[in-house]
């Protein structure tokens, strides 16, 4: 008998409205539109209105994935939501998606990785449905980066934009296709380079770490760059060697959008020329947990790219932590 693998179903998302343009940005801190895009590829990214919060954008990115699958909220078994910007620090936003949906039969939780989150979230539930102890598994990656940036600090207001993407994983009906594999890794050396430096029980919120600006990213730019550059394209070349395929096989690379130079260094290694290589940080800048199922979006619901039943597409991620991995899946739908 074949086994029981993952499959993702559908994909959906929500984008907030409102635009913050590198012109925007050169209003309010010391930069330009050229040195923005010359250093990350990006032109804008998307803000969410104050008050609404994580949940909000969830919510809407798991209706449109439920309703573009033809599954009612009552079916789905399991909700992991990836983020570093929950509603609150507990309970887990989960819950209260699991709440505005109405799926009563599901339990979840949220998972914190970083950029990485989607990544390992995809890993969870795949593993949960290849055991066979769930059917149906929610994964949504979202992140509203802007409550966690300093506008003041140009080296990492350029960077971050708020996004939701959800998608519903389930037994693939084809063998052999789906999600086949995955390489997941973490070094807690990274902390120091990529964190935000209080708000745990390390060092609670007080008047002076609210002074301090320490509730915010605080990045070791050319540091953390030097470490992701070689790690996520190590890792997607990783997952192609053992399992016997070179990047000519690869009809679709879906990279983390953290910065156009490491996307376009991790295509290189793999072998994989820039038609295939999903590209939308121009667009949306890095949102964190949502930039993997955004950039799933745009290949299979807006047919931006070339993708077909029987393809190899082979995702990658690096964040905080230092966590990255990547994942290898042939598409079903």
């Amino acid at each position: 008998m074949s086994k029981r693998r993952a499959y993702i179903r559908s994909v959906g998302r929500f984008l907030p409205e409102r635009r913050l343009t590198n012109t925007d940005l050169e209003r309010m801190v010391d930069t330009n539109d050229e040195w923005i895009l010359t250093r990350t590829g990006i032109c804008e990214r998307r803000i969410l209105d104050p008050g609404l919060g994580n949940s909000f954008m969830s919510v809407r990115a798991a209706r449109e994935c439920l309703e573009r699958a033809g599954v009612s909220a009552k079916e789905v078994e399991t909700i992991i939501v990836a983020t570093v910007t929950p509603d609150r620090l507990f309970p887990a936003t989960a819950c209260v998606i699991q709440r505005e949906l109405g799926a009563k039969n599901a339990w979840g939780f949220d998972l914190n990785a970083g950029c990485c989150g989607f990544l390992f979230a995809i890993s969870t539930a795949t593993q949960m449905i290849e055991s066979g102890r769930s059917g149906k598994v929610l994964v949504i990656g979202s992140d509203v980066m802007s409550t966690i940036i300093d506008y003041a600090d140009r080296n990492t207001c350029i960077l971050f934009g708020d996004a939701a993407g959800a998608a519903l994983l389930d037994v693939c009906p084809e063998p052999d296709h789906g999600i086949l594999d995955f390489v997941l890794h973490t070094d807690g050396c990274g902390e120091d380079l990529l964190h935000m430096k209080a708000g745990g029980s390390r060092r609670p919120p007080s008047l002076e770490t609210v002074e301090n600006k320490e509730h915010y990213v605080s990045q070791e730019g050319p540091a953390v760059f030097k470490v992701a550059v070689t790690e996520m394209a190590n890792v997607a070349a990783r997952i192609l060697e053992r399992n016997g395929l070179t990047g000519s096989d690869v009809s679709l690379f879906v990279p983390h959008q953290a910065n156009l130079r490491i996307i376009d260094a991790a295509a290189r290694r793999m072998g994989i020329d820039n038609g295939r290589v999903v590209k939308n940080i121009m667009k949306f800048g890095n949102t964190t947990a949502a930039t993997l199922p955004l950039c799933l979006y745009e290949a299979a619901v807006e047919k931006n790219y070339d993708i077909k039943p029987g393809d190899y597409v082979v995702m990658a991620a690096f964040g905080a932590g230092f966590t990255w991995g990547s994942a290898l899946m042939r598409w079903w739908e």
